[in-house]
């Protein structure tokens, strides 16, 4: 039985080479290969990350047989294609976020991984850190009395538009499909269900795909969310857990630093118009969260605990079809449907 998983990187891109700084510190895994179109780039990813073996294609890598798992970080829109060839290849594959260009995608995906009995696993990294997990156990303790509202931000301003897939419609870009998407997983993970009901408004980029959105969920436990995504912009990128009794307030959601991070957990005052019996402060409690290593390095060694050991994965085939869906109906609504 395998004690490490040997990886193969799809992709030589910026989110690559995160994933490959990460895998290098990892106690179930190793980078053990890289594909990309061209030769010269693969050479160049694995002389700086110490890969031994470079592929100039896509086949090459999938091919090879010294490979047991396959990280893609091809743009959006050749996800499902690699995706599925890699598993009938007989490769475990984690794949970037979002896991397709549409629900159906996604369906298509595990059902493959499903026939090649291999682990398909969708790579929302921020699930498999621990201040996510602290959150969860968090809000299901009571701490903050039944959860009512959700809100979430991811946003960030680039210059770097020519060449840049995020801003090809034809590639899966936009705002929504590349962190709308995060703020959608987080409003589903603590709803702990599917919306009942899905509002999206856009502002679109020259390119025709939608550079800044906003959107609101409603779920069926009396929960409402509301998120608002971007690339043209800056903004505070939190999140917020607000409850009857108090809200949870998450500096660092998405990418929490190596080492320590940190929840604060505020308890609420009663108004004025109830007449409180204190006018003291509503109490703040910081919650510190050690988290050692790297978080790439941590989803890394996640997945690979759910192919060696058996441990469910973080993040089910519902959640990643669920989110998927939640994607299509805020882009058919917006007018950027794929």
């Amino acid at each position: 039985m395998l004690a490490k998983l040997r990886w193969g990187i799809l992709g030589t891109g910026n989110i690559a080479t995160q994933f490959a700084k990460g895998i290098a510190l990892s106690q179930r895994g190793a980078a053990a290969a890289v594909g990309s179109r061209r030769q010269k780039s693969a050479e160049e990813f694995a002389r700086n990350h110490t890969i031994s073996r470079p592929f100039g294609s896509y086949e090459s890598l999938i091919a090879d047989g010294e490979i047991d798992a396959i990280y893609n970080s091809l743009p959006n829109s050749l996800h499902a294609h690699w995706t599925i060839r890699a598993l009938k290849a007989q490769k475990h594959v984690l794949c970037e976020k979002p896991l397709a260009m549409n629900a159906a995608e996604a369906q298509e995906m595990f059902d493959a991984a499903r026939k090649a009995g291999r682990v398909l696993l969708e790579a929302f990294m921020y699930r498999s850190h621990p201040q996510t997990l602290a959150l969860v156990e968090t809000v299901r303790s009571g701490a903050i009395g039944p959860l009512r509202l959700i809100r979430s931000s991811f946003c960030y301003r680039t210059r770097s538009i020519d060449g840049n897939v995020r801003f090809a419609r034809e590639l899966g870009g936009g705002g929504l499909m590349d962190v709308g998407c995060y703020c959608i997983n987080f409003a589903r993970l603590f709803a702990g269900a599917e919306p009942t009901a899905v509002h999206a408004v856009a502002n679109f980029h020259p390119s025709g795909v939608d550079e800044l959105a906003a959107g609101t969920l409603v779920f069926p436990n009396n929960i409402v969310s509301s998120f608002t995504c971007g690339m043209c912009l800056h903004a505070d990128n939190t999140a917020y857990l607000c409850g009857e009794e108090g809200f949870i307030e998450v500096p660092v959601p998405w990418k929490p630093a190596p080492g320590s991070s940190k929840f604060i957990v505020t308890r609420g005052n009663e108004p004025k118009m109830d007449k409180p019996k204190s006018a003291a402060p509503p109490p703040r409690e910081v919650r510190n969260i050690e988290a050692p290593g790297d978080l790439y390095q941590m989803e890394a060694d996640d997945f690979a605990a759910t192919v060696l050991d058996g441990q469910l994965p973080r993040i089910s085939r519902e959640d990643s079809v669920g989110n998927m869906r939640v994607l299509d109906e805020m882009r058919r609504q917006i007018g950027l449907e794929f």
